[in-house]
C-alpha cells in the first residue's frame, strides 16, 4: 500500500505527512506524533481511552482513519494539558481520587470538559450519561462524577 498525504492541525500545530490509508487516528498520535497520552483500549470504539476533539467533537480516535482527519483540528489530552484548558479537572480529579490506574483518566478528562463546555452545571445523572462511553475498571466512577461535579459547582462560583 502506498502511503498517501495529509495535512491536518494537531493541538494548534499544523503536520503535513503521509500515512498509510488503513492507519486509524489513534495510532497516528500516538506512533508518529509520539503523543501517547491518547490511549488504545478495546480498538472498537466501546471503552473511550482513545478520545479526542476532531473538529471541535470529541470522538474516538480508534475508529477514524488518519487520511480521514485530512484538513481537520485535532486536540488531544496533550493540548488540552498544555493550554490549561482542563487544569481545574485535572486538580478535581487529582484531589478526588478519581485518578487510580491513570488508564482511563485522558478519556475521562476528554469527555468531562466536553460535558462542560455543553452544559456548565450538569447534574449527576447527566454526567452519568455523558460518561457512559468511558469504561473505568479501578475507581467506581463516583470519584470521577465528584470530580467533575466539583469543578462545575468551582466554575459557576466563578463566574462573572
Amino acid at each position: 500500500m502506498t502511503p498517501v498525504p495529509i495535512f491536518l492541525e494537531v493541538n494548534g500545530e499544523r503536520i503535513d505527512t503521509h500515512v498509510l490509508p488503513r492507519l486509524n487516528l489513534a495510532d497516528f498520535l500516538r506512533e508518529h506524533l509520539k503523543l501517547t497520552g491518547t490511549h488504545v483500549g478495546c480498538e472498537h470504539g466501546v471503552c473511550g481511552a482513545c478520545t479526542v476533539r476532531f473538529n471541535g467533537e470529541i470522538v474516538r480516535s480508534c475508529l477514524i482513519l488518519a487520511v480521514q482527519a485530512h484538513e481537520g483540528s485535532v486536540e488531544t489530552i496533550e493540548g488540552l494539558s498544555d493550554s490549561g484548558e482542563i487544569a481545574d479537572l485535572q486538580v478535581a480529579f487529582r484531589d478526588r481520587n478519581a485518578l487510580q490506574c491513570g488508564f482511563c483518566t485522558p478519556g475521562m478528562l476528554m469527555a468531562a470538559q466536553d460535558l462542560l463546555r455543553q452544559t456548565p452545571e450538569p447534574g449527576r445523572e447527566e454526567i452519568r450519561e455523558h460518561l457512559s462511553g468511558n469504561y473505568c475498571r479501578c475507581t467506581g466512577y463516583q470519584a470521577i462524577i465528584d470530580a467533575i461535579e466539583t469543578t462545575a459547582r468551582l466554575r459557576a462560583e466563578r463566574a462573572p
